[in-house]
C-alpha cells in the first residue's frame, strides 16, 4: 500500500473462538487499533508462530492487562501511521517488533521503542521470524544465563524455534554446544546449525553425553523449555556453579524433586516469560540487540531458520503443525 493512502477502517485479523484444539483459531474482522502516543501502526507482511501462541489458544496463557486478545507475539511489516510523539520512524520504513499481542492480523500497533528496522538483506518472512526467539535467547542465554566464551550451554529442543537461535547465537559467541532433539532427522540439522554434539533423548541418555562431552564438568549454562521429569536431571548435567535457565514448562510441574545437587552445586535455577514485561524492559533489550547482534545478521553470520509459511486463514494448520513437533526451525503466517 502507498504510504500515502490511507489505511482501511477494517481489518482481517485471527480470533480465539473459545479455548481449545487448532479449530478454534477463526478468520474475523476487526476495526485498527488506534494508536497511543510513541506508537506506530505497521501494515503486517508476516508474523511469526510461537509456543506461547498455542498456550493463549489452549487457554493457558492470558495476554498481559492491556494487550491485544489477538494472538501473535512477533511481526514484519511497513509502518503507515505513527502516533504523537514518535521520532524514530515515518511511514514508509521496516520494521519487526516484538509484541504482547495483535500479531495474527492485517494490521498492528507497538511502541516504537519494542520495533527495529529489518536487517538489511532480509525478507520480511525472515524479519518477522527474530522478535519473539532472539529477544528470549538475548535475555535468558546472555543476561540470565551469563553464557561466556568457551563455556557449554545444553539447550533443550534443540531444533525449535528458540533452540535454533540459542544454537546459532551461542556458537557465534564462541560456546561449546549441547543440543538435545528427537529424531535422527533433526539431529543432522542441529549439528548443521553447529551443534557441537546433538543428542537424540528418544534414545540416549542427555545427562551421560553431556558429562561425557565436557569430560565429566557438565553444562555451565543449560536451556530448558521442558521443566517435569528434566528439572532432576538438568540438576544431574550441570557443572559446578552452572546456570538453569527456565523458559518453558511443556512437560508440567514437577512432582518431585531433590535439591541437594542444587546445593552441592552452586547451581542459579532462574526463569523468566518475556509478554508480561514492561515497554521500558522491551526497549532496553531491543536496543542491546540492535547493538550486539544486528551486525551479525546484516553481515549474514546467521538467519533464523524457516519451517514453512501459511496464509493467515489458515492459522489452525499451523497451530497444528507447531504441536506436531516435525518442523526444524520458524512457522511465519503471511496475511
Amino acid at each position: 500500500m502507498p504510504t500515502n493512502t490511507p489505511p482501511p477502517n477494517t481489518m482481517k485479523v485471527i480470533e480465539i473462538s473459545q479455548p481449545g484444539g487448532p479449530e478454534v483459531l477463526v478468520l474475523a474482522e476487526r476495526s485498527l487499533p488506534a494508536l497511543a502516543p510513541g506508537e506506530i501502526l505497521v501494515k503486517v507482511a508476516a508474523a511469526g508462530v510461537n509456543r506461547p501462541d498455542v498456550m493463549q489458544r489452549l487457554g493457558q496463557y492470558a495476554p498481559p492487562p492491556g494487550a491485544s486478545d489477538i494472538p501473535g507475539l512477533e511481526m514484519a511489516g511497513d509502518v503507515i501511521a505513527v502516533g504523537s510523539g514518535v521520532q524514530r520512524y515515518a511511514p514508509g520504513d521496516q520494521v519487526c517488533a516484538l509484541i504482547a499481542g495483535g500479531g495474527y492480523a492485517q494490521y498492528c500497533k507497538v511502541h516504537e521503542s519494542n520495533a527495529l528496522p529489518v536487517p538489511k538483506g532480509f525478507s520480511m518472512i525472515e524479519a518477522a521470524a527474530i522478535p519473539e526467539t532472539f529477544f528470549t535467547v538475548w535475555v535468558n542465554v546472555f543476561q540470565r544465563g551469563h553464557l561466556q566464551a568457551g563455556e557449554t550451554v545444553l539447550i533443550h529442543g534443540g531444533t525449535s524455534g528458540i533452540g535454533t537461535v540459542a544454537t546459532m547465537l551461542a556458537k557465534t559467541f564462541s560456546a561449546h554446544v549441547i543440543t538435545t532433539v528427537g529424531s535422527e532427522e533433526k539431529r543432522q540439522a542441529s549439528l548443521a546449525l553447529g551443534a557441537d554434539v546433538a543428542i537424540n533423548y528418544h534414545c540416549e541418555d542427555f545427562v551421560e553425553h553431556t558429562k561425557r562431552a565436557t569430560d565429566g564438568k557438565g553444562a555451565n549454562v543449560i536451556v530448558d523449555l521442558i521443566a517435569g521429569d528434566y528439572v532432576a536431571k538438568n540438576y544431574q548435567a550441570a557443572a559446578m556453579d552452572g546456570r538453569i535457565v527456565q523458559i518453558g514448562t511443556q512437560h508440567g510441574v514437577i512432582k518431585e524433586l531433590n535439591l541437594m545437587p542444587l546445593l552441592l552445586k552452586r547451581l542459579t535455577h532462574t526463569g523468566s516469560t518475556l509478554r508480561a514485561r514492561s515497554v521500558e524492559d522491551k526497549a532496553q533489550i531491543a536496543a542491546e540487540l540492535e547493538q550486539k547482534v544486528w551486525p551479525l545478521l546484516e553481515r549474514g553470520a546467521l538467519k533464523p531458520q524457516i519451517f514453512k509459511t501459511f496464509p493467515l486463514e489458515q492459522a489452525a494448520r499451523a497451530h497444528a503443525l507447531m504441536e506436531s513437533s516435525v518442523h526444524i526451525g520458524k512457522i511465519v503466517l503471511v496475511p
